[in-house]
């Protein structure tokens, strides 16, 4: 097998998307935003692709396989050759946005686009070489399983992913819709790894919620994900809003991991001056290309409700509408993602896919938010039971034992005005009576053992609980920002 010049010249929601799950297609170019990009930028920098490789290099790759072929003590897969070097090229840059898929793995990257696949609906990078969730897709079976950003998955079914590419690792998570999958996962906080098991399942979901709460004259825009509609849907529920005489808008973006510029820009423009920047691309020269602004400006205020979960494209339109529009950032510092990616489906010619960083977005002050986040004006920090961790339902927890699930079951218990008298992992009197008392308001044999039945009726009465915007602290206080500014005539 012979390589040729630019033939080697030449990123789950999970199935768990290893990438930015949504784009914009240009030819061979797809234009991502699990940074930020822009159609000139995508041109610039498929204009500057730099020379092919020398004789020198394409003789020392040919001399390799060569070995390999006529040496080496089994049998060998040329593809397989082929994959590995293209691959090892994009690892060696040491980007974990950087990454080359095969066909099948891109193929599952093209379902992602189209905001359908099957998995477990979470988005993952590299991180310190570490498997890491950016966020787990809302209504996911991931986010149902206790899914967070920032967790770190160890293994998939007993095997571990220390050691595996990206790409590779998402590859051992996807599976059939019905299939179960057991995580291992590191937390910051948690003692021992959480044990979660997940259904797969179709991901297929509208990516814009909206609602008008009359009583504070507030609406509220739920953005998931930026997806390909999402743009025009984000269009037509700001109209109905406005239509009923919305005095202020909170923007949610919490646990929204990215999708795509134009898409942010469409959503962004209305509140931003004609004029004004919404986000600007920085290439490897330092040269800055600016997105303006074509819209009008709103007279009413607006919040962006964000947590750690909020990354890329949802990052892109926080900071836009902070510097831009004013806007008020309620919540939690952001995942912090700041580069550009473009993928290119036709350049290898066989079904893969090459998506590489290409440059890096900034704010419209030029402000780079990678692995620092965009911090709130106003901090609100969910309360623990919003992030604690499933039971895995294994055994029976019972009096004076410790273990991860029992400091769980505590989170959940006073979640729900369930008291004891820690959360610690160690069952213990006090926390057996507050088990008695919630197995005798849900009708359950009252035993103060923790069994698969009361541990599935404590997750539901909690996930209910959790569900109902009554109980969301961080939408309540951006809402009431809303109402100071609006109060204070501003």
């Amino acid at each position: 097998m012979q390589f040729k010049g630019r033939t080697v010249a030449a990123f789950i929601l999970l199935a768990i998307a290893a990438t930015a799950l949504v784009t914009l297609s240009f030819a061979d170019r797809w234009i991502l935003l699990e940074g930020g990009g822009t159609a000139a930028g995508a041109a610039s920098s498929d204009s500057n692709r730099g020379v092919a490789i020398s004789e020198k290099e394409l003789g020392k790759l040919n001399a390799v396989v060569e070995l390999i072929e006529t040496k080496y003590f089994r049998d060998i897969d040329r593809t397989k050759i082929l994959d590995g070097a293209v691959k090892g090229m994009m690892e060696s840059l040491g980007d974990p946005y950087s990454v080359y898929m095969e066909k099948d793995m891109a193929q599952h990257f093209s379902e992602s686009v189209e905001g359908s696949f099957t998995g477990i609906g979470a988005e993952v990078s590299l991180v310190d070489n570490k498997v890491t969730v950016v966020s787990p897709i809302k209504g996911s079976p991931a986010e149902r399983a206790g899914v967070q950003a920032k967790d770190i998955l160890l293994s998939v079914n007993g095997e571990k992913l220390d050691g595996l590419t990206l790409n590779d690792a998402v590859a051992k998570i996807r599976g059939p819709k019905g299939s179960k999958v057991k995580l291992s996962i590191q937390r910051t906080g948690a003692s021992q790894p959480i044990q979660l098991v997940i259904i797969r399942d179709d991901i297929d979901y509208e990516t814009v919620y909206a609602h008008y709460r009359k009583e504070d004259g507030v609406g509220v825009i739920e953005i998931r994900q930026f997806s390909l509609n999402t743009g025009e849907r984000f269009e037509e529920e700001l109209a109905k809003l406005e239509e009923q005489g919305m005095k202020g808008l909170v923007i949610d973006v919490r646990s929204n991991p990215g999708g795509v510029l134009p898409v942010v820009v469409s959503v962004a423009q209305p509140f931003i001056s004609k004029g004004k920047p919404i986000v600007q691309v920085e290439d490897r020269k330092g040269e800055r290309d600016k997105t303006l602004s074509q819209g009008t400006g709103k007279n009413y205020p607006v919040a962006v409700l964000m947590n750690k979960g909020s990354a890329s494209a949802s990052e892109v339109l926080a900071g836009a509408l902070k510097e831009g529009a004013g806007a008020i950032l309620v919540g939690e510092t952001t995942f912090g993602k700041g580069t550009v990616q473009v993928s290119y489906d036709k350049a290898t010619g066989d079904g893969s896919l090459l998506k590489m960083t290409i440059a890096k977005w900034l704010t419209p002050l030029g402000n780079w938010v990678h692995e620092k986040g965009l911090k709130p004006d106003v901090e609100v920090l969910p309360p623990d039971y919003y992030t604690v961790a499933r039971l895995s339902k294994a055994k029976t927890l019972v009096v004076d034992t410790i273990d991860e699930d029992i400091r769980s079951m505590q989170i959940m218990l006073a979640g729900l005005d369930y008291e004891s008298d820690r959360k610690d992992g160690y069952f213990s009197l006090a926390t057996e009576k507050a088990v008695k008392a919630f197995q005798k308001d849900a009708g359950l044999p009252v035993t103060g053992k923790v069994d698969k039945k009361t541990a599935e009726q404590l997750e539901m009465k909690l996930l209910d609980k959790i569900t109902d915007e009554k109980n969301d602290v961080q939408l309540a206080k951006a809402v009431d920002v809303l109402k100071e500014k609006l109060g204070n005539g501003k």
